[in-house]
């Protein structure tokens, strides 16, 4: 049994705000088995260049159908050289040899896409401290026909959970009536007031305790 599970799609190098569902959850499932979407947060983030403005960091990856789900992505075959090239643009290197830790990690391209991100995601939160206990949505193994919100609760029901927290975006997408229903307590954190920016370029500038307290603190 599970007492809290937060259900998001796995984002590359998110915010710090994103990492407060790992702190506020006793499981993290990696919404993997829906479609990709292309103009999110699955493969791309904002970071601090060198100017100190923020420029994009998008990953490689293969042509694919618009409809294709996240867990089948694929990286192009130059993905490693690409990556290489794209991070010269950034001003990445911590004086803390953990931190330096987090950003080798991301420099690493290997596996799929996704098995890159949530290695990338392991390595963020076992930097700040956090809980991470995680699995994929897509070894539930869910019909493709459970969508949308009844697919959720699919989810916490299959994990076992009594209660599903998420972030306060996805607050015009749920019907607490529905969880009520199931046995199931729909909570959503508060706005996060803390800066959007990649929280890769927070760990170059910023102590590791003092993002793991702010995010504790937020949740």
């Amino acid at each position: 049994m599970t007492g809290t599970v937060a259900i998001m799609q796995p984002y590359f190098v998110p915010y710090a705000g994103y990492f407060r569902l790992y702190a506020a959850s006793d499981l993290f499932v990696v919404y993997d088995c829906v479609q990709f979407p292309r103009r999110g947060w699955v493969h791309r983030n904002r970071l601090v260049d060198r100017t100190g403005a923020l420029r994009w960091l998008t990953l490689p990856l293969a042509k694919a159908p618009r409809d294709i789900l996240i867990r089948d992505l694929r990286f192009t075959s130059d993905a490693d050289a690409v990556v290489a090239e794209r991070l010269r643009r950034f001003e990445l290197a911590p004086a803390d040899q953990d931190a330096r830790g987090v950003i080798d990690t991301v420099r690493r391209i290997e596996g799929t896409p996704v098995d890159y991100i949530l290695r990338t995601l392991d390595c963020i939160t076992s930097y700040l401290r956090l809980p991470r206990e995680t699995i994929r949505s897509s070894a539930l193994d869910i019909a493709p026909s459970v969508r949308g919100q009844d697919r959720i609760l699919e989810i916490v029901r299959r994990v076992g959970a009594k209660r599903y927290i998420n972030a306060p975006g996805g607050r015009s997408l749920y019907d607490p009536e529905v969880f009520d229903r199931a046995g199931i307590r729909l909570e959503f954190l508060p706005e996060y007031a803390g800066p959007s920016v990649s929280i890769l370029s927070r760990i170059v500038a910023e102590s590791g305790d003092d993002l793991a307290r702010e995010i504790r603190a937020s949740i």
